[in-house]
């Protein structure tokens, strides 16, 4: 009966100083450390998350001020952005880049040829442009991004062709 005891005492002793992690660990499950660590790790994934989120965020808010300034330039140039469906559309024409320096747009094809040949000859790759409303324009300086057709669109401006009312067309 004493060794029952002394066993007894024993077992007791041990639960009361070994705590919850020993039963844990002898179930396969977690301890409170390896507990804390998954949380510390969690808490860190869901840090990075967010601060990926507030990123993401600010580099939208860079790209709005800038395409704002942007389009406030083009304002100040009294230029006009135009999509080609509100000319109808375009007819044939298949147009690679996102934007386009319009320098003419007419009803007659022979008044369009005539200016892209002007155009090719002061050092440009034109592209005449077909529209569903009968318009044929004459496009140059090709860009993914409003701010290098705008600089494109500058420096047109200063050209013997270009008219006052060039324009810019956005190819969606």
């Amino acid at each position: 009966m004493k060794d029952k005891s002394i066993i007894a005492i024993l077992l007791a002793s041990s639960l009361l100083f070994s705590g919850c992690d020993m039963f844990r660990r002898m179930a396969g499950r977690p301890t409170a450390e390896e507990l804390d660590r998954m949380r510390i790790e969690m808490m860190a994934r869901k840090e990075a998350e967010h601060q990926a989120r507030i990123d993401s965020l600010r580099q939208v808010e860079r790209r709005l001020s800038d395409s704002l300034a942007i389009l406030d330039s083009l304002r100040q140039m009294h230029g006009t952005i135009l999509n080609p469906s509100e000319m109808g559309g375009l007819f044939t024409t298949r147009l690679n880049a996102r934007y386009y320096v319009v320098v003419g747009s007419f009803r007659s094809r022979g008044n369009a040829e005539s200016l892209f040949r002007t155009v090719s000859e002061d050092g440009f790759s034109p592209v005449l442009i077909n529209f569903r409303n009968g318009f044929n324009a004459v496009a140059i300086a090709p860009a993914d991004n409003l701010r290098d057709v705008l600089d494109s669109m500058r420096d047109i401006r200063s050209r013997d062709f270009c008219p006052e009312d060039v324009w810019i067309l956005v190819n969606e």
